[in-house]
């Protein structure tokens, strides 16, 4: 408990020294370009998904049956990486316009771990898919492995989806009173330190 307590201080130290940045301030405050920023995260977002997500579909048999997989794969793989890339970079930026209240968003904390959960099973699935492609490449059912990779796969990227959305609501917000647990889980490191 201690050592997320500790977490919680220097993430939260992190996200006012990025507050301080005159551009995280402009950013933020832009008429346009944080509009632009937003729009263009939220589309390539929709880029990424709607390749995942046929890729996904395939691999769970339930579409594409007729297409070899590694042919449905190899023809997504890069428009689905540049929406990726593009994604995270405006994702980013988008936290560094408002780093404090993205810190201490219990459902940008959620989203960040179902990130890296998605990113360490699109890992595993794609090894094992490269290593058995061949044995059911044509094959309209996948093996059970492969179903299992991609139902996580979109159970976890419909998750981030969720919880990137709650973020523009301030339901859990520190400033709000909110049972004890949810200002430890969202960081809110002042506020814990105000309760008796």
């Amino acid at each position: 408990m201690l050592v997320l307590s500790m977490l919680n201080e220097l993430l939260l130290a992190f996200a006012r020294w990025l507050d301080t940045h005159t551009w995280s301030t402009d950013l933020h405050e832009s008429y346009y370009m944080y509009a632009w920023v937003e729009t263009t995260h939220v589309l390539t977002l929709m880029v990424f998904l709607g390749m995942l997500f046929v890729i996904d579909l395939r691999m769970l048999g339930w579409g594409f049956t007729k297409i070899p997989a590694s042919k449905v794969a190899a023809r997504l793989d890069t428009p689905m990486m540049i929406g990726f890339a593009v994604m995270v970079i405006s994702g980013a930026l988008l936290f560094y316009a408002i780093p404090v209240r993205s810190t201490q968003s219990i459902w940008f904390r959620i989203k960040v771990v179902l990130l890296i959960a998605a990113g360490i099973n699109a890992l595993l699935f794609r090894n094992k898919m490269r290593a058995a492609a061949h044995d059911w490449d044509n094959d309209p059912r996948p093996p059970k492995r492969i179903r299992i990779g991609a139902g996580l796969s979109l159970t976890l990227w419909i998750g981030v989806i969720f919880t990137g959305r709650a973020i523009a609501y301030d339901w859990y917000d520190c400033h709000k009173e909110i049972p004890q647990f949810m200002y430890w889980a969202a960081g809110c490191v002042d506020e814990l330190a105000a309760v008796p």
